[in-house]
């Protein structure tokens, strides 16, 4: 039976779509100008490089690790809104990433935690679903947004498993017959633009060329054709390691490993969707162990593919 004629995945978006509705209808005049919450008037205003360092109030509040790098990297690659209260202090803050023609990420979305029962998510949240009207939508839900989500619609689709830690020697995989691992090139990058697609299911070229600029990293080849790549920048505490495509566990261990083995006590992070209990017990061994799972929620059809190129790692939690 595929997918598209299974009843129960019917049902699924059917109910998907009326909570979406029915979210959406609470909308107020006021939600796009003002909002009200607890003994705070509070206004909502676009979100840019001249907020960062509210952005960076409201990271620090929920202790995320970002640095204003970090930020400054989001704020250049995506669009959202900030509630301020009236002497200007964030109260929470909501941003899309648009991939392609038809898709977007969301992700920043943080509201200080005295306030996250009175209201500014939902309000947040409805915006930035209004501005991307029509397309298909995914974010990474922690446990204190996953309810708000799912009232708004958005479908379970896999666990995030977030690994870090100090990095430690560690027993590097052995090498798999026919695959050659060699640093990316300038020329490898419409071919991992096309990787990327597939197994990301949409089109985030405008993402990777800023990734790129700031990111090394290193493409896996098979009788001379590029089959996976792996990068990994600065972030947070440390290094994040991400994105990773490849094909299968022992393909994306050949092309992480060397990345890792750079970092030996270095603080690393890599956040895959991957459930393979084998690839996860890889990364611990070399330091990083689970340090926090977050769900991967959509609205629209499950894009990430099945087969062929996978995703092994995210960018990042707000970028996929």
């Amino acid at each position: 039976m595929t997918q598209a004629s299974d009843p129960k995945i019917t049902d699924v978006q059917a109910e998907s779509q009326a909570r979406r509705a029915a979210f959406m209808a609470r909308k107020s005049p006021l939600d796009d100008v003002r909002l009200k919450l607890d003994a705070y008037e509070a206004t909502i205003e676009s979100l840019d490089v001249s907020k960062r360092q509210e952005l960076h109030e409201l990271t620090v509040s929920v202790f995320w690790p970002h640095r204003a790098d970090d930020l400054d990297l989001f704020l250049s690659l995506g669009q959202g809104y900030l509630a301020l209260d009236e002497i200007g202090r964030p109260l929470g803050s909501a941003m899309y990433f648009n991939m392609g023609e038809d898709f977007a990420m969301f992700g920043m979305m943080v509201t200080m935690p005295r306030l996250q029962a009175l209201g500014a998510g939902q309000r947040l949240l409805r915006r930035i679903m209004r501005d991307c009207d029509g397309r298909d939508l995914r974010l990474s839900a922690t446990r204190s947004g996953y309810r708000l989500y799912e009232t708004a619609g958005f479908i379970p689709v896999a666990t995030i498993w977030q690994q870090q830690g100090i990095v430690r020697p560690f027993q590097v995989p052995d090498a798999v017959p026919g695959l050659a691992v060699r640093e990316i090139e300038a020329d490898d990058l419409q071919r991992i633009k096309a990787l990327d697609c597939h197994a990301y299911g949409a089109d985030r070229g405008r993402i990777l060329d800023r990734l790129m600029g700031v990111s090394s990293g290193l493409v896996v080849e098979r009788e001379g054709e590029v089959r996976g790549y792996a990068v990994m920048r600065k972030f947070g505490k440390g290094v994040v390691i991400g994105p990773v495509v490849a094909e299968d566990d022992a393909v994306a261990m050949h092309l992480v490993a060397p990345l890792i083995q750079r970092c030996e006590g270095i603080f690393v992070r890599l956040d895959t969707p991957q459930q393979s209990e084998h690839f996860k017990a890889f990364l611990a061994a070399a330091g990083m162990g689970v340090h926090d799972t977050v769900t991967e929620m959509r609205i629209g059809p499950s894009r990430r593919a099945q087969t062929g190129a996978l995703l092994y790692g995210l960018a990042s939690h707000s970028l996929g």
